[in-house]
C-alpha cells in the first residue's frame, strides 16, 4: 500500500536524558541571623519561667495567709471616711487684720469680709470664741511701720475665760527699729501650743495701734486645733 499521508511540519525534538538526577539547592540561613533567633527564643523560654514561678510562690503565699491579715475594703473605707471627716471638722480660724484710726492702746479689730473662721466665734469686732475645747496653736504676726517714742514695740495675745471673765497674757513677742527716721518696718511674730476651753476668747493687744502696718499680709492672727 502506497502511504499519500504527508506533512510539512517538523517532528518534536527528542528530549535529552539525563545521565544523573539534579540537586536543587536553597540559600541557607546567614549565621548572625541564626544567633538572633536562637536568642530571642532563650529569653522568651526563660521569661515563662521566670512568670511561672513568681505566680506559683505568690499563690502559695495567699493560701497560708490567715484571713484575719487579709485587708478588707470596708475597713479600708470606713478609716478613709472618718479620717476626712475629722481632718474637715478641725476649728481654725485666719483673721485679716481691718485698717483703724485709732490712736493710743486697744485691740485689733478684724476684717470679716476677707478672713477666714471655721467652728469658731466672732465677739466685738476683736475676740475670737473657741467652740470646740482642744489643743490649740496659736499664732500671731504683727509688723510695725514706725517706732513708737514712748514705749517698745509689742504684741500681746490675750485670753479670758469668757466674755466677762478677766484677761491675762497668753503670749507677747517683741521687736527693735533703728531710731534714725528713715522708712522701716519692724515685725514681732509669735506661736505657742494653748489649752483652751468652750468659750475662752483671745485677742491681739497693742500699746499703740497707730504705729501698725496695715499693708495686706503685713499683719495677721489665727489659731488651729491639732
Amino acid at each position: 500500500m502506497i502511504n499519500t499521508y504527508q506533512t510539512s511540519v517538523a517532528a518534536p525534538p527528542v528530549p535529552p536524558r539525563l545521565s544523573r538526577s539534579q540537586q536543587v539547592l536553597f540559600p541557607a540561613p546567614s549565621q548572625g541571623h541564626s544567633k538572633s533567633l536562637l536568642r530571642f527564643l532563650t529569653g522568651v523560654v526563660v521569661l515563662h519561667l521566670f512568670l511561672s514561678v513568681g505566680g506559683f510562690i505568690y499563690l502559695k503565699q495567699n493560701d497560708t495567709m490567715h484571713p484575719s491579715q487579709l485587708p478588707s475594703a470596708e475597713g479600708k473605707t470606713a478609716h478613709r471616711s472618718s479620717g476626712k471627716q475629722e481632718t474637715s471638722n478641725k476649728a481654725l480660724a485666719r483673721m485679716v487684720v481691718k485698717k483703724s484710726d485709732q490712736k493710743g492702746a486697744g485691740y485689733l479689730e478684724w476684717d470679716m469680709g476677707h478672713s477666714v473662721l471655721k467652728s469658731v466665734s466672732y465677739s466685738h469686732k476683736m475676740w475670737l470664741t473657741i467652740e470646740q475645747p482642744g489643743d490649740y496653736y496659736v499664732y500671731s504676726r504683727v509688723t510695725f511701720s514706725k517706732l513708737d517714742p514712748k514705749r517698745p514695740l509689742v504684741s500681746i495675745v490675750k485670753l479670758r475665760e469668757s466674755e466677762k471673765g478677766k484677761e491675762k497674757t497668753v503670749m507677747q513677742a517683741f521687736c527693735n527699729m533703728d531710731s534714725s527716721g528713715a522708712p522701716q518696718l519692724s515685725t514681732a511674730t509669735q506661736g505657742e501650743l494653748v489649752t483652751l476651753e468652750k468659750g475662752n476668747q483671745l485677742g491681739v493687744w497693742l500699746h499703740n495701734l497707730s504705729v501698725v502696718s496695715y499693708e495686706d499680709g503685713a499683719t495677721t492672727f489665727g489659731i488651729f486645733r491639732l
